[in-house]
C-alpha cells in the first residue's frame, strides 16, 4: 500500500470516494462531485419549508454541509459551478426565473449572499480539512463562522445597493436567522454522525 492510499481521509468525500493516484480518474471524481454539489445547491434553493417568521429554503444549510463534507477545493468548486450556471442564465437560484435570471439576478439584492456562499464554502471546507468536521462543537462553530461570512457579505452588498440608511437588518437578517440557525444545528449533528458511520465501515 502506498503512502498516498494509507494516509487518513480528511473529508467525508475523501473517505467515501478516495482519490486515485492522480490522472484522469481524479479529474473525473472532482468533476462528478462538483456537478453533484451544484445540483444539490439548485435543489436546495427550490425547496421551501414553512418556518417562522418567513418560509425558508435549504440553501444555506446545503452550502455549509457541502463544504464540511467535501473540503475547500471541492466545496468551492461546486459553489463556483453553481454560480456559473446561474450567471449563464440557468434558473438555479431561489425565486428564479420569476425574480430574474443571470447576471441581473446576481447583481440584485441577494448578490452579496451568493458571494458569501463561495466565501463560506472556502472557509468551512478549509476548517473541515483540518479536522473540524469530526465533532459536534467544532462542526457547529465552523458552520457558524461560515454563516457569519454569508450574512456579512450579504448585508454589505445590500447596504451598498439600497443605502445604509435603510432597515438592512429587518430586510436581510432578522427574518432569516432563526431558520439558518436551525439548518446549522441539523447539519452540525449530521456531519459528525456520518463520520461515525464511515469509521464503523
Amino acid at each position: 500500500m502506498t503512502a498516498f492510499t494509507s494516509a487518513p481521509s480528511h473529508t467525508l468525500a475523501a473517505a467515501l470516494w478516495p482519490q486515485a493516484a492522480g490522472g484522469a480518474a481524479d479529474w473525473l471524481r472532482a468533476g462528478a462531485l462538483a456537478l453533484a454539489g451544484s445540483l444539490l445547491l439548485t435543489l436546495s434553493a427550490k425547496i421551501q419549508v414553512p418556518f417562522f417568521p418567513v418560509p425558508m429554503t435549504l440553501q444555506t444549510g446545503a452550502v455549509l454541509l457541502l463544504a464540511m463534507a467535501c473540503g475547500w477545493k471541492l466545496g468551492g468548486s461546486a459553489v463556483l459551478l453553481y454560480l456559473g450556471q446561474g450567471a449563464a442564465g440557468l434558473p438555479v437560484f431561489a425565486g428564479a426565473p420569476e425574480k430574474g435570471i443571470g447576471l441581473a439576478y446576481m447583481m440584485g439584492p441577494t448578490g452579496g449572499y451568493l458571494a458569501g456562499f463561495l466565501a463560506a464554502a472556502l472557509l468551512c471546507g478549509w476548517l473541515a480539512e483540518r479536522g473540524w468536521s469530526r465533532g459536534l462543537a467544532r462542526t457547529a462553530l465552523a458552520m457558524l463562522l461560515g454563516l457569519a461570512v454569508i450574512y456579512a457579505l450579504g448585508l454589505m452588498w445590500l447596504g451598498t445597493l439600497a443605502g445604509w440608511d435603510k432597515p438592512l437588518l429587518a430586510w436581510g437578517f432578522t427574518p432569516f436567522i432563526l431558520g439558518d440557525l436551525a439548518k446549522v444545528a441539523v447539519a452540525a449533528i449530521a456531519v459528525p454522525a456520518l463520520w461515525r458511520v464511515v469509521k464503523k465501515r
